[in-house]
């Protein structure tokens, strides 16, 4: 490992993965509930765009999130195909149950993904649940995902930091993180629930994670944009190597109930996907996405959500390198 940050050609992949949250972490706390029609429709324009990964629900009780009653409708009419990855939250026993039964019935998830906080305090705001009490429950959930041939992603959330407790050290996100691997998780994510990282924190993390014997290809990097941090998080992020980058379209998603800085003014969300995509097709990182079409899926969103999402890149548009030409009538156009 290289002490501090080297942001060069040496270091960039000549391409990544993205997987997209949008319809799951995304609209997990939107007040408005967004029709079955609109998340296949949704789900149909990221494939189209060239997406390969996505959240696409939630197996939650309906009473606890209402967003996702449709998770099974959901699931039976989305595109498949044989290398389209569709991953599930399950986080209690009943929703394993509707998993493994979507999955039998022959409109399943690939991936199943489970979480624990590191900070205990955030644990039992999020799920009511100690530590203790958590794993004991999760023991069973994971034996029975595994033994139908789900994958387990698996996560490690306030890994940066906890909006209740504070500061958080990184030791317990090491063993959380080493517990679900001896779990049989395929991935972990460790989180940055709350938007509180830094670039400078996240290149001594992964220093730290990587030397503590955790590989590039088993880590998602999912940071979140409360302060407008995300897209530069994640880029130190692609320099160690960081096998998958979770964002979600107009940088919406975030978890507001359990005391994230000024939630209540909407400064909510995940990592930006137009912006982080057009950032890294500029620098010749290859995402595999056709930005044309990844812009159109931003603007149905924004209609779908009746307002203005938090994308840079949308309302700008891509750098014109072709040279501009005026018109009186329609402006600046490329040539």
């Amino acid at each position: 490992m290289t002490n501090g940050i080297q942001l060069n050609e040496k270091n960039l992949p000549k391409k990544i993965a993205i997987c997209e949250c949008w319809a799951r972490d995304g609209l997990q706390n939107e007040v408005k509930q967004v029709s079955t029609d609109e998340k296949v429709e949704m789900i149909e324009m990221m494939v189209a765009a060239g997406i390969k990964v996505i959240e696409a629900t939630t197996f939650a009780h309906p009473k606890f999130l209402p967003q996702f009653a449709d998770a099974e409708e959901v699931l039976r009419r989305i595109p498949r195909g044989p290398d389209l990855v569709y991953r599930g939250g399950c986080f209690r026993p009943k929703a394993v149950e509707r998993a493994l039964r979507s999955k039998e019935e022959g409109y399943g998830v690939e991936e199943i993904g489970m979480a624990m906080s590191a900070s205990e305090a955030h644990n039992q705001a999020n799920i009511n649940m100690t530590h203790a009490e958590n794993r004991k429950i999760l023991e069973g959930m994971i034996k029975d995902i595994l033994d139908t041939g789900h994958a387990l992603s698996a996560w490690v959330l306030t890994a940066f930091g906890c909006p209740i407790q504070g500061d958080l050290p990184i030791e317990p996100v090491i063993e959380m993180g080493k517990w679900w691997l001896d779990m049989g998780a395929t991935t972990i994510g460790f989180g940055d629930t709350t938007g509180s990282s830094n670039p400078r924190q996240v290149a001594e993390f992964y220093e730290r994670i990587f030397d503590e014997g955790f590989k590039p290809e088993q880590v998602i990097a999912h940071f979140h944009d409360t302060r407008g941090w995300g897209v530069a998080n994640t880029l130190v992020a692609l320099t160690y190597g960081v096998g998958r980058i979770e964002t979600s379209l107009g940088a919406i998603g975030g978890q507001p109930k359990t005391g994230a800085a000024r939630y209540d003014k909407g400064f909510t969300g995940n990592t930006c996907t137009e912006d982080l995509v057009g950032m890294l097709e500029e620098m010749g990182v290859s995402t595999g996405i056709d930005i044309e079409k990844l812009l159109e899926a931003g603007h149905r969103a924004e209609a779908i959500l009746e307002r203005r999402l938090r994308s840079n890149f949308l309302a700008a548009g891509p750098v014109p390198h072709a040279g501009l030409k005026y018109d009186k009538e329609k402006g600046l156009e490329e040539e």
